[in-house]
């Protein structure tokens, strides 16, 4: 492709070099670098593009992209400074695979939680209601019914590309995918045109990248600021920062909520673990689902499903034999009579949601146990809160492992302890093993008890020192009920 065709939306700052280069390939990483390549160089958090440079040309690149000034320049090379490259990479990757976004329908969800649920159901909503669609999640990317392993919430912008190109080429009519803040900031959407960006909540989470909750805030925002005038933006109008979302974007403007007036507006009628009756906009239905927090994930694809142009009876129907996504919320019952569920809450907003819930349809029948624990290497300052929700809402706690990374286990958990006084940790277990910790779990409930897993839900490994190990939440319970 040529390199003019390439750079038609990336605001260039200058050029030194051959204009008129026919590119053969494009890149990131230095290493995938082939003959007649054009190599992106960015600065990311933990490794700078920009040292790579004479890897990517070793290789064969021809053309360098970059945004900060260069020591030294390469006869037979040309050399693109850009004012932002990862802002470049994304349009230069949406160029390169055919503007995917401009043939099919891109709907993003962003928040603290809840994007899995909401991007998976209206997946499986929209190829239920009879159309060919894709979806990029933190669980799994489909396009149609075939599966690839998803590595980040968000992928960088050439494989973001790329799987949405696939998706055009199998003829796909939406695409659905969770945004994350981590994306937005770095600009991995950039160049992707969407049909339409829902928001759920705002809960700390990431502070460990974001430092405060305004910069996390202005990220998810950001989002929101960009969509075009095309699209629709549907915001969650009970959630306090619902309607910031909603400030400064050129898109439709439409709220859902439970508790507020709203265009999309739900009524709880009846709960249990089996699921929930509701009301939306004045219609009933029977829904899979347990929990007023996934009444607000039910309520967003509702709404959008609607915005899309589906018929309110239609969408009722296919929400009422719509399932949980793979570990989020997810009952396991036992032989003995008590309930297991394992769910993904890894922040003490989720946590909380996940531990109402519970409560919700217990209605002060049996205990709560929860297992729980937080990762490592990510934002501290959540560990002693999520401590404090886990001891306010169960009769009994077992702090473990979660995935510690780098750090050790024990210290995570010492973290956690920081935050509860003397009598919150009389009814509290450390158990840094975390097969120990639902096993203990098991053997202290009892009939009518419910036990809540949290923090890995779907996840099927530990993450130990870098190194992955095979651990599935779900197994190891189903293991022990066999047992």
């Amino acid at each position: 492709m040529r390199l003019e065709e390439l750079l038609k939306d990336v605001d260039v700052v200058g050029i030194k070099g051959d204009k008129d280069f026919d590119v053969k390939a494009i890149c990131t990483d230095s290493r995938k670098a082939v003959e007649g390549a054009l190599f992106i160089a960015i600065k990311g958090v933990q490794v700078d593009g920009h040292h790579y440079i004479d890897n990517a040309l070793g290789l064969g690149a021809k053309v360098v992209v970059h945004d900060e000034p260069l020591e030294a320049e390469k006869n037979g090379i040309t050399y693109v400074q850009v004012k932002h490259s990862a802002d470049a990479a994304g349009k230069i990757a949406t160029h390169w695979y055919g503007n995917p976004t401009s043939k099919l329908k891109l709907v993003g969800v962003t928040g603290t939680n809840g994007k899995t649920t909401t991007a998976t159901l209206l997946y499986n909503m929209f190829r239920k209601l009879g159309y060919k669609a894709g979806l990029l999640s933190t669980v799994a990317n489909y396009i149609e019914d075939k599966v690839f392993h998803a590595t980040q919430t968000t992928p960088d912008p050439l494989t973001l590309n790329e799987m949405l190109a696939k998706m055009v080429d199998a003829g796909c009519d939406y695409a659905f995918m969770e945004v994350s803040s981590h994306a937005v900031h770095q600009k991995r959407i950039s160049g992707l045109t969407f049909a339409g960006g829902i928001f759920t909540n705002l809960t700390q989470d990431h502070l460990d990248y974001h430092k405060t909750m305004d910069e996390y805030l202005k990220a998810k925002k950001q989002f929101f600021d960009e969509l075009p005038a095309t699209a629709f933006a549907l915001t969650n109008s009970d959630d306090k920062n619902g309607m910031v979302m909603l400030q400064n974007t050129k898109a439709k403007k439409h709220t859902y909520a439970v508790k507020s007036m709203a265009d999309y507006k739900a009524r709880i009628i009846e709960k249990h673990f089996d699921g929930t009756g509701i009301e939306i906009n004045g219609k009933e239905v029977q829904v899979q689902f347990v929990g007023v927090f996934n009444v607000y994930n039910l309520l967003a694809v509702y709404g959008a499903a609607n915005l899309l142009g589906q018929k309110a009876e239609d969408i009722l129907l296919v929400l009422s034999t719509l399932k949980s996504v793979s570990g989020r919320f997810q009952p396991l019952r036992s032989p003995e009579g008590y309930t297991a569920i394992v769910d993904y809450a890894h922040t003490p907003d989720a946590l909380t949601n996940v531990l109402e819930a519970i409560h919700e349809v217990l209605n002060g029948e049996g205990k709560v146990i929860t297992v729980v624990g937080c990762g490592g290497n990510r934002d501290k300052t959540k560990r002693p809160i999520m401590a404090r929700e886990a001891v306010r809402l169960s009769d009994q706690v077992i702090l473990t492992s979660d995935n510690p990374r780098f750090e050790e286990p024990q210290a995570i958990i010492n973290d956690m302890e920081d935050g509860l006084n003397s009598e919150q940790m009389k009814k509290t277990l450390s158990i840094a093993d975390r097969k120990q910790a639902i096993k203990t779990a098991c053997r202290l409930a009892q009939k009518g008890d419910v036990i809540l897993v949290a923090g890995k839900g779907h996840e099927d490994y530990q993450d130990i020192k870098g190194v992955k190990h095979h651990f599935d939440d779900s197994e190891v319970i189903a293991n022990i009920f066999k047992d």
